[in-house]
């Protein structure tokens, strides 16, 4: 067992990423910082939930992973299966711990986020599109969980939106990256269902509905701010014309790729919608 497997299952890039956007969304609520301390909580309690939700999700996918991803700790043996699960429920637990002192709503929400990863990794995940609605929803829920913290939606309840749409993009495209290994595990994502070229006019739809929602913040007196938005709405555009002109696994990976720094750089311009409005 490697000591060093215990960071790496965990995806600890992802997790500090959607850690800040928890609590980016938190400030583009209100428009500053809450507070100093709710601030880290709201930095701890989703970034905890997205290790364990990480972790568990290898757990569960350790057969496709041997074929996909061999190099993750698990395929590789740099960590047993048993010890994942139980390292997974430690980081789920001392994430709802932490919820309970930011308050009431915001403990709901990372309950039922929580669950969801969990059942997600479990049974969503090779549902044809259903398990591509539900991450999504878990990633449009990450803004959104700094927001309750914070106690106002504002801006955060489009920055949740984009977040959802784009996401259902990044995991129909994904899974066009995933087909192989999705086979031999036996999963029906949508490309299998459908075939790659279906799946991937779905997840082009969602990319091109996200730019359209990422006008939606000018009714709420964004303005010219919005004007942030712009390139990252053309990375977004770009990554949807990637994977319409070919839908070969290389290409699929750059364009989900880009999806998901499009992502960040959305929260960024919400916050930067949300300072200067």
């Amino acid at each position: 067992m490697e000591a060093k497997a215990f960071i790496e299952i965990t995806r600890p890039h992802n997790c500090i990423l959607a850690g800040v956007v928890g609590l980016l969304g938190s400030i583009v609520a209100v428009g500053h910082f809450p507070s100093a301390i709710k601030d880290i909580l709201v930095f701890l309690v989703v970034t905890l939930g997205c290790a364990g939700g990480n972790t568990i999700n290898d757990y569960f996918d350790y057969e496709i992973d041997r074929i996909n991803r061999p190099e993750r700790p698990l395929p590789r043996g740099a960590m047993r299966r048993r010890t994942a699960f139980w390292y997974a429920m430690l980081l789920f637990t001392t994430g709802l711990t932490l919820a309970v002192f930011v308050n009431l709503y915001a403990f709901i929400l990372a309950v039922l986020a929580y669950v969801t990863m969990f059942f997600y990794a479990w049974k969503l995940k090779p549902m044809p599109f259903i398990g591509n609605l539900t991450v999504a929803s878990l990633t449009g829920a990450t803004p959104l969980y700094g927001a309750v913290a914070a106690g106002n939606i504002g801006l955060a309840g489009y920055l949740a939106l984009c977040a959802f749409l784009v996401n259902v993009a990044r995991e129909v495209i994904k899974d066009v990256e995933d087909v192989e290994g999705d086979l031999a595990k036996g999963a029906r994502t949508l490309p299998i269902v459908w075939g790659r070229k279906k799946a991937s006019y779905v997840g082009s739809s969602f990319a091109i509905a996200t730019i359209f929602a990422s006008f939606l913040p000018i009714k709420a007196g964004v303005g010219l701010s919005y004007l942030a938005m712009v390139p990252v709405d053309a990375i977004i555009l770009y990554s949807a014309f990637l994977v319409l002109r070919s839908q070969d696994r290389e290409t699929a990976h750059r364009a989900q790729k880009l999806l998901k720094v499009s992502i960040f750089l959305a929260v960024m311009a919400f916050l930067f919608a949300s300072v200067v409005r």
